[in-house]
């Protein structure tokens, strides 16, 4: 390092083992990386610096990122997914030693190590929101509400007409998002084996898309419940505008209020993320016990890759997206199954599946992004990008799966109305 570089770069320098894919400039003059590359990311000010020294990691970034410490040229700012596969694939870093670091620390002074106040919209630390919430459902409430309860026009540009929010399942790469949508929907209702006259619980609705599905497609009578205000008031009129209010009924609630018992099937698309592993005994135990003999259950929720890693997800997206969110490998979601009394029939993983979702959701906010912008905000149109970008990337690197299990209730004698061989169509 010459003498008189900038400090910005000192630092950069210390923990890079190769070259950068893209340009990095600071306030300082920091000028590093290929001047002549698409992408530029600017370390704006010293508050971004510190927010990014003193946050190491995702949480750092986007500290620095939503507050206008680090700006982005050349990237969408609703798909920043090129700018994360260059930091994935080609950037090498390494461990500086000790002496190293305090040496530059040195040279920055104490401030670097000072963090600046989060964002106003940054939730607060998981133990913080333990200490301060006692009721564990008001707690499943607001959590579910910080990221449901945003602007349903907000969620219409960004998921499309389906506003279904989670994983499409497509049949080739070149499928629209709504054909993909409806595909999975379709799935889980062959998979459910419903029909006409039957009874299904759609636990963690969301705006209503499986209880529609069921009711329209197949004829079937739906329960449907999330924690989500908004998405319930949504639900409820686009099932009136559909003509399905005789056959879907949308309730604002836990899911654990639920009395009804005997449905012939339940569907849990995108609910287990937010339950909590040390509940998922429970969990399961109850929609086992909302189902009669020879019912069926499809849970279908994003999953970790690898047992050995946390079940916690990321800084970033618990104090932006999912608070109190939680991962589990698959193996644990069909071990639950089996010990609240279901017997598992089939478990698919559709990983590849969700990266095509989520480019499909990015590309949606980055074409609606002046009206998301107006509706949601520039912070949460912004962390939704990096939500779904970085998220992504995670299934392609295979760091997260997306698994549906099929289980049903068999009968206190052993006795299964399950087939000998599936119904439906992979």
């Amino acid at each position: 390092m010459a003498a008189g570089t900038p400090r910005v770069g000192e630092l950069v320098e210390a923990v890079l083992a190769g070259p950068l894919p893209f340009r990095l400039t600071a306030y300082d003059g920091t000028d590093l990386g290929p001047r002549d590359s698409d992408i530029e990311v600017h370390v704006a000010s010293e508050e971004g610096l510190r927010y990014i020294a003193t946050a190491p990691g995702d949480l750092g970034l986007a500290r620095a990122y939503l507050t206008g410490g680090l700006t982005l040229r050349g990237i969408p700012e609703g798909d920043p997914y090129e700018l994360f596969r260059r930091i994935k694939r080609e950037v090498m870093v390494r461990r500086p030693s000790a002496s190293e670091l305090a040496a530059l620390l040195r040279g920055f002074g104490p401030r670097l190590l000072v963090p600046p106040p989060p964002p106003a919209m940054e939730a607060l630390p998981r133990w913080r929101r333990a200490v301060r919430s006692v009721d564990p459902r008001r707690r499943a409430a607001d959590s579910i509400a910080t990221h449901y309860d945003v602007s349903n026009a907000f969620y219409e540009k960004v998921l499309g007409p389906s506003m279904a929010y989670t994983c499409a399942v497509f049949e080739s790469p070149d499928a629209t998002l709504e054909e993909a949508q409806e595909r999975k929907f379709a799935l889980v209702a062959d998979k459910l084996d419903l029909q006409p006259g039957q009874r299904l619980l759609d636990v963690g609705c969301g705006w209503g898309g499986m209880a529609m599905h069921a009711a329209r497609e197949r004829g079937v009578s739906v329960l449907a419940v999330t924690l989500s205000r908004e998405q319930a008031q949504w639900g409820r009129e686009a099932a009136a505008r559909a003509g399905l209010s005789d056959l879907v009924e949308i309730r604002h609630g836990d899911y654990r209020d639920v009395t009804e018992r005997d449905f012939d099937a339940v569907s849990s698309i995108g609910l287990t993320e937010h339950v909590g592993v040390r509940n998922y005994g429970s969990y399961f135990r109850f929609l086992h016990a909302r189902l009669r003999e020879g019912g069926r259950l499809l849970n279908h929720c994003i999953t970790r890759a690898d047992g050995r890693a946390g079940f916690r997800p990321e800084p970033f997206t618990d104090r932006y997206v999912f608070p109190d969110g939680e991962l589990a490998p698959p193996g644990r979601i069909i071990g639950e199954c089996h010990d609240a009394g279901f017997e598992v029939h089939h478990e698919e993983n559709l990983r590849m599946h969700y990266a095509l979702t989520l480019a499909r959701w990015c590309r949606n906010l980055e074409d609606s992004w002046d009206l998301c912008v107006r509706e949601a905000g520039l912070a949460t149109a912004r962390v939704w990008g990096l939500y779904m970008a970085g998220s992504r990337m995670a299934f392609e690197a295979n760091w997260l799966q997306l698994h549906q299990v099929l289980a049903s209730k068999v009968g206190e004698d052993g006795s299964t109305a399950y087939p000998l061989r599936p119904t439906w169509r992979p």
